[in-house]
């Protein structure tokens, strides 16, 4: 019986090979004119993107080369300075004891689980 269904498989088998609806794909190289000016074209916009990539990475290199770093200075000592002014503004407040505390300053609603909210965990 095995030997049966081993000689039915391969029968279908040759049989789809040698049947005219089953050919292989074949390949040909092209080397009609139209694919070749097709070709061409494509070579040439690959050409171009890649031109055109190159030309954009050079520009992106030299911002991030020569813009950047001044821009970053820049910023940092207009945040320095900023800071600073924040800070001589609170030299001339009185001291943190001496301020007066309103009602409306630290209000409790409900305890902290660490106690009465005026302290810190540590």
């Amino acid at each position: 019986m095995l030997r049966n269904a081993q000689l039915l498989r391969a029968s279908q088998r040759s049989f789809t090979r040698s049947s005219p609806r089953y050919r292989p794909q074949k390949r040909f190289s092209s080397s009609s004119p139209s694919s070749e000016t097709t070709g061409n074209s494509f070579i040439e916009e690959r050409k171009a993107v890649k031109e055109h990539a190159g030309k954009s990475a050079d520009l992106w290199r030299k911002l991030s080369l020569y813009v950047v770093p001044p821009c970053l200075i820049i910023s940092g000592v207009n945040a320095y300075n900023l800071w600073t002014e924040h800070w001589e503004h609170w030299e001339h407040l009185p001291p943190l004891e001496e301020r007066p505390e309103y009602p409306y300053q630290n209000i409790r609603a409900k305890a902290y689980p660490w106690g009465d909210g005026d302290k810190t965990l540590l």
